[in-house]
């Protein structure tokens, strides 16, 4: 599963919590993207890494990084977009900034480096960046569930069942793995693809 967005959109919350639900750690593309002193990799090296990891059997993967997210999109059963309002993202990365500070947490996935230059791409993604993403998704046939709200995330990653709420009340991650299951059956008949 690869989970893509805006910076801020809350793709890092929304891949942990997926992946803790399928019994499994979130990569973190900016923690394979950079090391501790902020050098990227290579291209070269970014996506043949890009490409081990989505080898796998089961994965779940945020992050945008537009020039390999093809790499991710054809490669997942099913891709989360989330795509919240500009203001919402930007707010974010500054609260993720005044919260956490500026350094990197590769555990957590929080990368706090916030320059103009960022905050210039998440300002003008939804004009520049947003159209070329979804290009990108329509292209690899893989079905998207877009997300635009802070409801649509809470309904997609909550209990689907009463029974599942009780669970979820009492901190069970199972109801995330649930609807995950559920996620995937649905992609199946949509699609008439197995999921892989």
């Amino acid at each position: 599963m690869a989970v893509v967005g805006c910076g801020g959109s809350g793709k890092t919350h929304v891949a942990t919590r997926l992946a803790a639900g399928l019994g499994l750690r979130a990569t973190h593309l900016d923690a394979v993207f950079y090391d501790a002193a902020w050098n990227p990799l290579p291209p070269a090296e970014f996506a043949a890494r890009q490409r081990k990891l989505v080898a796998a059997p089961r994965w779940v993967i945020d992050g945008n990084y537009l020039g390999t997210l093809p790499i991710r999109a054809a490669a997942a059963d099913v891709v989360v977009f989330l795509d919240p309002p500009t203001w919402r993202c930007l707010v974010a990365v500054l609260l993720r900034r005044v919260r956490h500070g500026g350094g990197q947490d590769p555990e957590s996935g929080r990368y706090g480096r916030v320059t103009w230059r960022f905050l210039r791409y998440v300002a003008s993604y939804r004009r520049h960046m947003r159209p070329r993403v979804l290009a990108i998704l329509a292209a690899s046939g893989t079905p998207t569930v877009t997300l635009r709200t802070r409801r649509d995330v809470s309904g997609f990653l909550s209990p689907t069942s009463p029974r599942d709420e009780r669970q979820a009340a009492g901190g069970s991650v199972g109801s995330v793995s649930r609807r995950c299951r559920t996620l995937a059956s649905r992609v199946c008949v949509d699609t008439g693809r197995p999921p892989r």
